[in-house]
């Protein structure tokens, strides 16, 4: 089975698609654009395109070192309708790339795509109204390539981890091409 993982991270706001929902984010001030540290606080920057690319509100973000963010889980997500009925749970692929944006932001600047991802853990389920903690350690940082691990956390417990997030920037030659 291949699940495909959009490169750019979900804009949480569009009208609804397979899996995906309206949410309210809350935005703050833009930090620095030469600025390496965001510490505690309101948001830095939206992703281009509105929306934070996978979770409501940056707590820290050291470019090349770490991460950490807060995912809420509404109960208005159109997801949770058909993802299932009775039980609604979040789609373990809505979780995985939160993770991955905020991977993405402990790259640092520039355009970051998911390149793989390896050992994925979902432990428990993760409904509406959660709040999902993410972090994210850099493991590996180069220009061209990042890799990290990321743990999910909801209600004191982990309910997701993965053992490597590879990222890889959009100025490396792709395999096959010139």
């Amino acid at each position: 089975m291949t699940t495909t993982v959009p490169a750019a991270g979900p804009t949480p706001t569009p009208a609804p698609v397979s899996g995906a929902g309206s949410t309210t984010v809350t935005t703050g001030p833009v930090a620095g654009a030469d600025s390496t540290t965001v510490t505690t606080g309101p948001v830095a920057a939206a992703v281009p395109g509105g929306g934070l690319g996978g979770f409501d509100r940056l707590l820290e973000a050291v470019v090349g070192e770490r991460a950490a963010a807060v995912r809420n889980v509404p109960a208005t997500l159109t997801c949770f309708t058909d993802h299932f009925p009775r039980h609604p749970v979040l789609p373990g692929v809505l979780l995985l790339e939160s993770m991955a944006a905020l991977a993405r932001r402990a790259a640092g600047p520039g355009t970051w795509r998911l390149a793989a991802v390896r050992g994925v853990r979902f432990t428990h389920f993760v409904g509406p109204g959660d709040q999902v903690h993410l972090s994210v350690e850099v493991t590996a940082h180069g220009p061209h390539r990042t890799e990290c691990r990321a743990t999910a956390r909801a209600g004191g417990r982990v309910v997701a981890t993965a053992r490597v997030l590879a990222l890889v920037s959009d100025e490396t030659t792709r395999e096959g091409t010139a």
